[in-house]
């Protein structure tokens, strides 16, 4: 069951990437502070060449997701309450055992005691309309 607010990130990633082509998402957990929440989340998605053959200058090598870093805030108190704000960026691309080990380690470093929740491509197309 998601949250409204893990909802409205959800939409809002998949406003930037398509959802048929996620492969998973890892949503670390939210962080409220000073009247604010944030959140962060891993997006790996194939790449449209992914659909369909392999153009010849990719012929034998492997496929690899793009890597997307998700980030999303919200102001919970004060005149501002209720602002939204959302952000998706392409940071490099790699293999999903990669995307997996980067997720633990940045658990690890921030002392994230509860980790991050993974969602898989099905799943996220199960919750949203697929993109047209």
């Amino acid at each position: 069951m998601l949250t409204e607010t893990r909802e409205r990130f959800l939409l809002a990633i998949a406003a930037h990437v398509p959802v048929e082509r996620i492969a998973e998402i890892h949503f670390f957990q939210p962080i409220k502070q000073g009247g604010v929440e944030s959140g962060v989340a891993v997006v790996a998605a194939w790449p449209e060449a992914a659909s369909g053959e392999a153009p010849p200058e990719n012929a034998g090598r492997e496929i690899r997701p793009v890597v997307y870093t998700a980030r999303y805030r919200l102001t919970l108190k004060g005149p501002d309450r209720g602002k939204w704000e959302a952000s998706v960026a392409a940071e490099a691309d790699a293999p999903l055992v990669t995307v997996d080990a980067v997720v633990r380690g940045v658990q690890r470093r921030s002392g994230d005691v509860d980790g991050a929740t993974r969602m898989d491509g099905d799943e996220a197309r199960a919750l949203l309309p697929l993109s047209s």
